[in-house]
């Protein structure tokens, strides 16, 4: 399907199920996904599919994300149980694979480590989970623009200081964090002291 074609078909998918805002925000990041793809090197297509997809299951009930979970035999963990919005990124894998017909495994995985990321994510894993963060319509916090421009350059640099600003921004909330997100930061942490001692 031509990709003009497929993401029109994806929005109005996307319409029928998310409301305004988080349908802009989901414009927004297939978008910034797609424009990274170019600069990295990633397969168009795929980073568009995840774009749209993303959120699928962002505003579905958290009771019922929780009741699908189950019915579907998705893991629910601790910090899940707490705070079940987290769980609309495997949610909305499941989603995309039973409702919306994707059965690429690479895309899949792109949405559902599109909120904690994961240890060696693959391009396109890092692409969504950056174009979520830094999208042109999410807020402007004070890093912003900075992250944006170093998301075209230094990627995995990108991937740590989302991270990093992500960790403290919960800690700072008293909001629930998912090991995921910690276990990914001192991974791509670790790897950069790696890198830079390589190069030192």
């Amino acid at each position: 399907m031509k990709t003009i074609r497929l993401t029109e078909k994806l929005r109005k998918e996307m319409e029928k199920v998310l409301d305004d805002e988080r349908l802009d925000h989901t414009m927004g990041v297939a978008y910034t996904a797609a424009s990274l793809s170019f600069v990295h090197g990633c397969d168009l297509q795929k980073a568009l599919i995840a774009g749209m997809l993303h959120d699928c299951a962002k505003n579905i009930p958290d009771d019922k994300k929780i009741r699908l979970c189950e019915k579907h035999g998705i893991e629910i963990s601790t910090a899940e149980q707490h705070a079940p919005s987290l769980l609309h990124a495997k949610l909305g894998a499941f989603l995309a694979e039973e409702q919306y017909g994707v059965k690429d495994e690479e895309v899949l995985d792109a949405i559902r480590y599109h909120t904690t990321g994961r240890p060696k994510m693959t391009l396109l894993e890092k692409i969504i989970f950056v174009a979520d963060y830094i999208e042109p319509n999410r807020k402007v916090l004070p890093h912003m623009e900075e992250l944006r421009s170093q998301a075209f350059t230094d990627l995995d640099g990108c991937v740590l200081r989302i991270l990093q600003y992500t960790l403290q921004y919960l800690k700072e909330k008293a909001k629930v964090q998912d090991p995921m997100t910690r276990m990914t930061y001192e991974y791509y942490r670790r790897r950069a002291a790696r890198q830079k001692k390589n190069n030192g």
